[in-house]
């Protein structure tokens, strides 16, 4: 049973223990863990299924402000944390389809405008619609400013051409946020490479002509993932979130408000594998004793608890610095994101060493967990762009009180 310990640090509220209380006690009842199907077709229809079943019992409103359909005034960093947190303990996909509800309909929080809120947000709360963020290029992954979707103004429209990869909710989703690059920048040298100042933001439906999902894309942890192509795609000016040439800054914004959740979902993996692990410990016989007898179980298991601890820390104390203290809170998000994916998958691993060879048996729940973790390394900013984030925050700040 995942530990709640940690909800006794000040970092929370009453509201926020409540809802772990009753989002765990739900989740305990409704979301048990189920290995990846083996079929694409039977994996997409069980995240549509989750993000219904979110809709339908209130969870996913923790995604949208309380004004169209949410649970809380504003999107609450910490209850993201939690939500995240509690489904990946009990299944990685569950996370997933509440993860996506929030970050693909975000940047329509932070700049749409009243109708395009009235016209998304209740139904993501609802759970039926699903959302997706496109921000990801072939060629444009960390390094947004390479980005080469174009969006050109056309009458009272917008004509979106360009492609984009790793989308997740790719293929089932019934919107996206799209960027797209409506001018250069401010930099018009020739040859200068295309700013970040130059990217837009849309919210493009599914059934949109010309937006074709050009390729599936299969990955170790199965979820929907595609690659996304616009080919003459027309878009309403008036699906346009914020100003022109204003995307980039949405997009870091909304990515800020989410990189908490991401290191909570890790937490979530890491807390479900001390627990398989301290089970399993203390079930499994050997040598006339059990494997928990051991010094060097004892010392692993010790390992594994203290990562979590350290890594928690980091993620509700940047999740407690946006809500509270109103920061941006980047450098702390960074850390949260890159301590709690490394230290997870570090736990993990220890868990999958402890079961011996059937900790790599296929529908097992702590393979799952290998395989569920090693993406989080990766997404929304791999490992090596937070250590670039925290440095250049260190070194900004040590230029500032120079």
């Amino acid at each position: 049973m995942q530990s709640r310990a940690h909800l006794d640090w000040p970092f929370f509220d009453d509201a926020h223990r409540t809802l772990a209380e009753n989002l765990g006690a739900w989740a305990q009842s409704n979301i048990q863990h189920a290995p990846s199907s083996e079929t694409r077709d039977a994996n997409d229809a069980r995240c549509r299924s989750l993000v219904a079943a979110l809709g339908r019992s209130g969870w996913a409103r923790y995604a949208v402000p309380s004004a169209y359909g949410g649970a809380m005034d504003t999107l609450d960093s910490r209850a993201l944390c939690i939500v995240r947190e509690t489904l990946a303990y009990h299944d990685g996909l569950a996370d997933f389809a509440f993860a996506m509800q929030g970050l693909g309909s975000g940047a329509i929080t932070l700049a749409g405008s009243d109708a395009l809120k009235r016209a998304y947000l209740p139904r993501v709360a609802s759970g039926q619609a699903i959302a997706a963020f496109a921000l990801s290029e072939p060629d444009a992954g960390s390094d947004v400013a390479a980005m080469q979707t174009r969006a050109r103004a056309e009458g009272d429209d917008y004509i979106i051409d360009g492609s984009k990869t790793w989308i997740s909710n790719g293929g089932i989703a019934d919107f996206y946020t799209v960027f797209a690059r409506t001018s250069d920048g401010s930099d018009t040298r020739a040859g200068a490479r295309p700013g970040a100042r130059g990217i837009s933001a849309f919210v493009v439906d599914a059934d949109t002509a010309g937006l074709i999902i050009a390729e599936r894309i299969d990955v170790i942890a199965p979820h929907p993932l595609a690659t996304v192509r616009f080919d003459r795609c027309r878009v309403p000016a008036s699906h346009r979130l914020g100003e022109a040439g204003q995307g980039f800054k949405i997009a870091m914004q909304t990515l800020d408000i989410f990189r908490a959740s991401v290191a909570a979902a890790a937490l979530g993996f890491a807390r479900r594998a001390l627990d398989e692990a301290l089970a399993h410990a203390r079930a499994r016989k050997m040598f006339g004793q059990t494997l928990a007898d051991f010094q060097l179980t004892q010392a692993s298991l010790a390992d594994m608890a203290t990562e979590i601890d350290a890594a928690a820390l980091l993620t509700y104390r940047a999740a407690w610095l946006r809500d509270v203290k109103r920061t941006r809170a980047t450098r702390e998000a960074a850390m949260a994101k890159l301590t709690a994916t490394e230290n997870a998958q570090r736990v993990i691993d220890r868990a999958v060493q402890m079961f011996g060879g059937a900790g790599v048996a296929k529908g097992n729940i702590v393979e799952s967990l290998y395989r569920e973790i090693r993406a989080l390394r990766i997404y929304e900013g791999a490992s090596e762009v937070q250590r670039l984030i925290i440095g250049r925050e260190l070194l900004q700040e040590a230029q500032a009180t120079a």
